[in-house]
């Protein structure tokens, strides 16, 4: 009998519940919205800024014969890139052109033992790599918004080059000269949202 009893106000609450909870008032809960799935594209032209700094290795020669041993410029770099990518599921190619301003300068006396010091007074070999400009193919590999790649083609600098400090102190000779050669290298670009990205090359 017990048991006939407890089973039945069980069964009355079930069948009240719902009747009582017509009648109250239900305050909603808002439910914090997903924040949509991005999906990002490497497709299309782009055009950016970049700068960094640059380091070379220099020997000056004339035919006198001289030569002033090697010493290693350095400076800054600015200019600006434009490319084009396109995308084949993750694999990314594109073409990308750049072209900067230069002070990768830096100069030495000479201490070649046979040929002896540069011109000058003081004695002074100078050079300064004063633009240049690369045109490079690139294949990368698309992890969502990180793009690592890899990246070679042509390069082309103009380099200024002085032997001497002013014609009154000896030996002197100045000039500039395009030179072309060959470029390769690596990156990692970063793509923040679909209009803004940056990388290190």
């Amino acid at each position: 009998m017990k048991n006939l009893i407890a089973a039945g106000i069980a069964l009355g609450a079930i069948i009240t519940g719902p009747a009582l909870a017509a009648d109250m008032s239900v305050s909603k809960t808002r439910v914090a919205k997903e924040p949509p799935f991005v999906v990002y594209s490497w497709n299309g032209f782009y055009i950016g800024l970049q700068g960094g700094g640059g380091w070379s290795h220099i020997e000056q020669t004339d035919p006198r014969p001289f030569r002033s041993e090697a010493y290693q410029p350095n400076g800054g770099v600015i200019g600006g890139t434009a490319g084009f990518n396109a995308q084949f599921d993750r694999i990314v190619l594109g073409l990308e052109v750049d072209g900067s301003g230069s002070w990768i300068k830096g100069y030495t006396i000479g201490t070649d033992p046979l040929a002896g010091n540069c011109g000058g007074a003081p004695p002074r070999c100078f050079s300064n790599l004063e633009s240049f400009a690369t045109f490079r193919g690139r294949a990368g590999f698309a992890m969502d918004n990180v793009l690592p790649y890899l990246t070679g083609g042509l390069a082309m600098g103009w380099l200024h080059g002085e032997n001497g400090d002013i014609p009154a102190n000896g030996a002197f000779g100045a000039g500039t000269k395009s030179v072309v050669g060959w470029t390769i290298g690596g990156g990692v670009e970063a793509m923040f949202n679909q209009k803004w990205s940056m990388k290190v090359e």
